[in-house]
């Protein structure tokens, strides 16, 4: 089914896979990029596509940025995810941005906003040993102290911060009747006294870090938004995080369709290509019919959320982040199977896709938190 798109949008998906596909479209062009594919952003790659403006694509326009809605931001992530650009720090950049645009001070959003335009990142902090999926249960300390806070605590699996100006930081400043009220957010350069970013090997290589805090103080000035109201100022950052998410998946997951359908089409075994046998045929049908349905629902979202920017969508936000993810590790893992040994060797790429796809059910909540508030949304 056609895509609906403006004449603008068009061109815009059509010059990003021009340019992807001649800066990073080769696994040796990505090799050299990410140090053998240990490391998920290029910055020489990402100072590239500042200069042509496409950061600042979610940036409001007096910072420098195009001022576009969602549907734009989820085609960028779509696109540069199916041509596997090596821009890691791009979506936790936005996320973070979009925070600091409804609630920082002016002179904040001078610094990150138009930061994010010239190419910086960005990073968010919520995660901690005891506190996942239940960011109420967070225990990192924000103690009140003469002309500002002294931050203590360990936060975890917080992804970038190695290559990030400043974390934007949820910590516990108060005990309140609710675990929800009490929480801050500051922003922490990442040169700060008394912060320590340690990497965390993965699957995925260098992408993740733990955040130690140890007496770092943080002026006054380094609050975003009101003190003790975090848990409210996240909740209207639910939309953007879900569907950036679900639109780089939605991506992989297509490539991931791309690769299988060229293998099954040019392998040949019984005399034949091994698409036409009926097992894999079918499969192929199943897979295609289930990304357009990815598809129409991210796309319908997006669009919906664009006509009401201001509302929380967390019902359709959380199904197409559950679709999306979910669909690209399936997709991946059939791509696995069809290939046969070509699917496990490095030099295809399609067990790459699968290992990348894995974590993407976990982080921004699971699939499993996906399902609980969709469920809430029915009075269950």
């Amino acid at each position: 089914m056609p895509r609906v798109l403006t004449d603008e949008q068009r061109d815009f998906v059509a010059a990003i896979g021009e340019f992807c596909k001649r800066e990073c479209g080769t696994k040796e062009q990505r090799d050299k990029l990410t140090a053998n594919g240990q490391e998920q952003h290029s910055r020489e790659l990402y100072a590239k596509m500042a200069e042509l403006g496409w950061l600042g694509i979610g940036i409001p326009e007096e910072y420098g940025g195009a001022g576009r809605g969602m549907t734009d931001l989820c085609l960028f992530l779509e696109e540069t995810s199916y041509w596997r650009a090596p821009i890691s720090g791009f979506a936790t950049t936005i996320i973070a941005a979009a925070a600091y645009e409804k609630f920082a001070t002016e002179q904040q959003k001078r610094v990150v906003l138009e930061g994010v335009v010239g190419g910086r990142v960005e990073a968010i902090s919520m995660s901690e040993p005891g506190a996942g999926s239940d960011v109420g249960a967070l225990s990192c300390r924000a103690d009140r102290t003469d002309g500002g806070y002294l931050i203590n605590g360990q936060k975890t699996w917080c992804s970038n911060a190695h290559l990030a100006d400043h974390v934007l930081l949820i910590a516990r400043s108060s005990r309140e009747d609710s675990k929800h009220r009490g929480l801050t957010q500051f922003m922490v350069p990442t040169n700060a006294d008394g912060l320590q970013i340690k990497g965390i090997d993965t699957m995925g290589g260098r992408e993740v870090n733990d955040l130690y805090f140890t007496d770092c103080f943080l002026p006054d000035s380094a609050v975003v938004g009101t003190p003790g109201q975090a848990w409210t100022q996240l909740m209207t950052g639910l939309n953007l995080e879900r569907m950036l998410l679900a639109a780089m998946m939605l991506g992989l997951a297509r490539r991931a369709f791309d690769d299988t359908l060229d293998h099954v089409k040019q392998r040949e075994q019984f005399g034949r290509p091994i698409g036409s046998f009926q097992a894999l045929k079918h499969r192929i049908a199943d897979m295609a019919t289930e990304l357009e349905c990815a598809r129409l629902l991210l796309d319908d979202v997006a669009a919906t959320i664009d006509a009401a920017p201001d509302e929380v969508f967390a019902r359709e936000t959380s199904m197409a982040k559950l679709k999306c993810t979910e669909l690209a590790k399936h997709i991946t893992l059939e791509g696995m199977q069809m290939m046969g040994g070509y699917g496990y060797a490095t030099e295809y790429g399609m067990e790459s896709l699968h290992r990348a796809s894995i974590v993407s059910t976990v982080y921004g909540g699971t699939s499993e938190i996906q399902r609980d508030i969709i469920g809430k949304t029915y009075g269950l």
